[in-house]
């Protein structure tokens, strides 16, 4: 396993920059999923594996990302009891979506990014909401898709973090 020193002092391997984001990842869906009610509502359900989904496209390119988001995106879709497939496709298609502006996305401040992680849930959310109508499954309910949306953006401090704490670690890709 190759580990690359920097002169920030932040070392960029695997396990640091892929592993913790997606254990944190599964582990948070796990805890927000739990049957507890806060005056008579559930608590939301975002789509935490969005988070490193724009994040890790933004940092560097990598051949372990998407491998990382298609255990992810299983694992939602096992988890919610889901058309098996639907949270991988919509998962890599925000990688693919970030990845192909990447370029665009450097340099850019905190409201920029959030516009663009923004395009990026709208795309997997529309995805997902595309594939499920095909799949012949019932339409989502319009308030609860929409209020997954929106707990979903709103974990964009939390990509935000994840970039500006390994963006420059690897100057290689830069």
């Amino acid at each position: 396993m190759s580990v690359i020193p920097t002169a920030t002092g932040h070392r960029l391997d695997p396990l640091r920059w892929l592993g913790l984001p997606m254990v944190a990842c599964i582990l948070a869906t796990i805890v927000l999923a739990a049957p507890i009610r806060i005056f008579g509502l559930q608590l939301p359900e975002p789509v935490f594996p969005l988070i490193p989904a724009f994040a890790w496209a933004v940092i560097r390119p990598s051949m372990l990302a998407p491998f990382a988001l298609l255990l992810m995106g299983l694992f939602l879709d096992l988890f919610w009891g889901g058309v098996v497939g639907l949270w991988v496709v919509s998962l890599l298609a925000a990688y693919g979506v970030t990845f192909s502006i990447r370029r665009v996305l450097s340099g850019l401040g905190f409201w920029g990014m959030g516009g663009w992680y923004a395009v990026s849930v709208g795309v997997a959310f529309g995805l997902a909401i595309v594939m499920s109508h095909m799949q012949g499954a019932e339409v989502p309910n319009v308030f609860a898709l929409l209020w997954q949306a929106i707990t979903a953006l709103a974990l964009f401090p939390l990509a935000n973090l994840l970039i500006e704490r390994f963006e420059d670690a690897d100057v290689r890709f830069r």
